[in-house]
């Protein structure tokens, strides 16, 4: 099997991802199922296992980075992607190969079609990693969980440690009691008498953890804590007070508080998983090389150019206090397509903080787009100078047009923007070389 017809099989299972928002009547009896007929490849691995509303991502990344400068063979599995479906799968501090891709996707199709199973697309995607860490051994998988947690079908896995970054209005319909119903299901990953680590205290849901019998538990701000945090060229500089160890002076290349903080419960959940305090070069090394796709990412200086996957509520939030924080005072434009159920209303709120001077609003390339014309009643509602653009590539580019080199332009509203607006980025550059 080549890649492209890797792709090709993947495409022909339904994919929940694109229609995401409908959380009930999930069930893991399909995945379990898939597994089983794989020889439950599963129970061969160490899982770090990582759920939340925001940051969770990040989270996988840099625990996943620790444990590989610290000498181990790790495998880590996230969602969505943003350029290639490949950045899914990362193996030995790597993404995957198309060859390594194609051939993992074919052992699992060979399940599937010996056996009639009709799995999602995720679920493949998911059986995959499962399989390719078995085969390759790995010392230690971080796991991202796709929606919420206990009918995920990463929890097939049981992870020798849970990681909760945080809980946030996300999949949910926000009804009085959503934030202890979306605890309950991200609760589902945890596993009696293993490790818990809660990147926030949250203190209000805090019994339905304990109520999966974790042992023990770590808090944010009780057993673990991010001191202090400066900003400094090409992200921060930061103290973290950790389970096992201090860390002070790490520089850290990504910009916002809220990293940072992300960067204190995965120096946690890497010390907890390795029994230990983590040397100051392993940490020096693993930070050094990171690079995560959308999250806060600059694709270019002059103008700078932001991409942030940044999608509900909160992460808008954190996308408007870290622009205010690191970047100077300048001309902003906003770019941004949302998709449902997150509410346009509350994300332009919290993004309306960063004063654009005009938005270019778009609908998203997703089934669950909001449409175009929605984003600029909204955002005319709020006050705001708005326009439309066709897509996130001809959005990119008007604004690129209507700006100049001292302007900040922000990208935000789905991971699903992120490729065309790079593409976008990299055409005008090769325009600007050319002339």
């Amino acid at each position: 099997m080549e890649f492209r017809e890797a792709l090709q099989f993947l495409d022909r299972f339904i994919n929940r991802e694109a229609t995401a928002g409908r959380i009930h009547g999930l069930s893991l009896a399909a995945m379990s199922e898939l597994v089983a007929c794989m020889g439950e490849p599963h129970k061969d691995l160490n899982a770090i296992h990582v759920t939340g509303t925001n940051g969770k991502g990040s989270v996988v990344s840099m625990t996943e980075s620790l444990l590989s400068s610290n000498g181990l063979r790790v495998g880590s599995y996230m969602s969505p992607h943003v350029d290639s479906i490949r950045e899914r799968f990362t193996l030995a501090g790597s993404q995957i190969t198309e060859e390594m891709f194609a051939e993992v996707i074919f052992d699992v199709s060979q399940y599937v079609e010996s056996n009639n199973l009709e799995p999602s697309y995720f679920e493949l995607l998911t059986a995959s990693a499962i399989l390719l860490f078995s085969n390759e051994a790995v010392d230690a998988a971080v796991v991202e969980v796709g929606i919420l947690g206990r009918f995920d079908a990463t929890n097939v896995l049981e992870g020798e440690i849970a990681v909760i970054t945080n809980i946030g209005k996300d999949h949910t319909d926000g009804l009085e009691g959503w934030r202890r119903a979306i605890a309950a299901e991200k609760a589902g990953i945890i596993v009696d008498g293993k490790p818990l680590l809660l990147g926030n205290p949250e203190e209000d849901v805090l019994d339905l953890f304990l109520a999966e019998s974790p042992e023990p538990v770590f808090q944010y701000g009780k057993d673990f804590l991010l001191e202090e945090s400066i900003p400094a060229v090409g992200g921060q500089v930061i103290n973290v007070k950790g389970v096992f160890g201090e860390y002070e002076e790490v520089f850290l290349p990504l910009h916002g508080k809220r990293q940072a903080q992300n960067a204190a419960l995965s120096l946690a959940t890497a010390e907890v998983f390795l029994e230990g305090s983590i040397p100051e070069t392993v940490i020096e090394d693993a930070f050094g090389q990171l690079s995560i796709p959308g999250r806060l990412e600059i694709l270019s200086r002059r103008p700078v150019v932001l991409v942030d996957g940044a999608h509900n509520k909160d992460s808008a939030n954190h996308l408007a206090e870290t622009v205010n924080d690191v970047f100077p005072e300048s001309r902003r434009i906003l770019i941004l397509g949302i998709l449902k159920p997150h509410s346009p209303e509350e994300i332009l709120r919290e993004l309306k903080v960063i004063s654009p001077d005009l938005v270019v609003v778009f609908t998203a390339p997703s089934p669950r787009a909001v449409d175009a014309q929605e984003l600029e009643e909204v955002a005319l509602r709020l006050g705001l100078d708005v326009e439309r653009a066709e897509n996130p590539y001809e959005a990119t580019l008007q604004a690129l047009r209507i700006g100049n080199e001292e302007d900040l332009i922000v990208a935000a509203g789905s991971f699903y923007n992120i490729s065309e607006v790079r593409r976008a980025v990299e055409a005008s550059n090769s325009t600007t070389l050319e002339i």
